[in-house]
């Protein structure tokens, strides 16, 4: 499921920039074509802690419309979800016709980091397994489009991740008390996510693994993946080059603007020398 490339082969951020530009005209395209044909797309991101889930949702978003696409990472349950149906929390964020959603984590916390961590009974941990792939089936019945990835980390590229969370203030939030329980269960997790892939990765909703050890050529690779399998063409009219009239004269009338002088500005931390 996962092609690697050779040691040491780390894309150029020069490629990198050009490949991401190229890449994110397409998923305008695919954008537009969502949006017209209200498709309803959801997409599963997965993977350890610091494997680069959501760099890797940030990098794709960073020039398409967040009226078309929404990000959900949800937080711990409350005592009342505690108490429903497990998907339920997750359908309520499910997408409508002309939306993408981008799950940073997603039910799949059942398969992995709840039995792990204990947060879950065997029982709720086998009904999930049985359920998850019948539940996945009736989404795609219905229309839309699901897709699943899970971004691989290696145990050293992970550790560095995390040293250097452990070591840049601006990083610290993301080093979590889980992250570092789940720092010393790496064979737990492995184990439970090869039992996740055995019985969930299915015909209709496959595991599609991306090697996450060069987060740039993951980013790349994760768009790409998601342009092949999301339908989209290319609406010429929507792309054209808009031709804004002209543009009135606001000094026309008996308005007079306020100077930016006389408004209620900040400090200006930044003054010319």
């Amino acid at each position: 499921m996962c092609r690697r490339g050779g040691a040491g082969n780390i894309v150029k951020k020069e490629t990198y920039e050009r490949e991401l530009k190229d890449l994110e005209f397409e998923l305008a395209k695919l954008q537009e074509t969502v949006q017209r044909k209200k498709l309803k797309v959801a997409i599963i991101f997965e993977g350890r802690d610091a494997a680069g889930k959501g760099g890797a949702i940030k990098t794709i978003m960073r020039r398409m419309n967040a009226r078309v696409w929404r990000i959900v990472a949800l937080p711990k349950p409350s005592d009342r979800e505690r108490t429903q149906w497990y998907f339920e929390r997750y359908v309520a964020h499910l997408p409508a016709g002309g939306e993408i959603v981008l799950f940073d984590r997603s039910w799949y916390n059942r398969a992995v980091v709840e039995p792990v961590m204990g947060f879950c009974t065997e029982d709720e941990y086998r009904i999930f397994m049985e359920e998850a792939p019948r539940f996945e089936r009736m989404l795609i019945d219905s229309g839309m489009i699901l897709l699943k990835f899970w971004i691989h980390v290696s145990v050293a590229e992970q550790e560095d991740r995390f040293q250097d969370r452990a070591n840049d203030p601006r990083k610290r939030w993301k080093l979590s008390p889980i992250d570092l329980r789940a720092r010393d269960l790496w064979v737990e997790f492995t184990r439970h996510r090869d039992d996740m892939f055995a019985k969930t990765h299915t015909n209709e909703a496959p595991w599609l693994v991306v090697d996450g050890n060069d987060k740039k050529k993951a980013r790349l690779n994760i768009i790409r993946a998601i342009l092949d399998r999301v339908p989209y063409e290319f609406n010429k009219d929507a792309f054209d080059p808009v031709k804004l009239p002209p543009r009135p004269d606001v000094h026309d009338g008996d308005y007079q603007e306020p100077s930016v002088d006389e408004l209620n500005c900040v400090e200006d931390y930044y003054p010319d020398d």
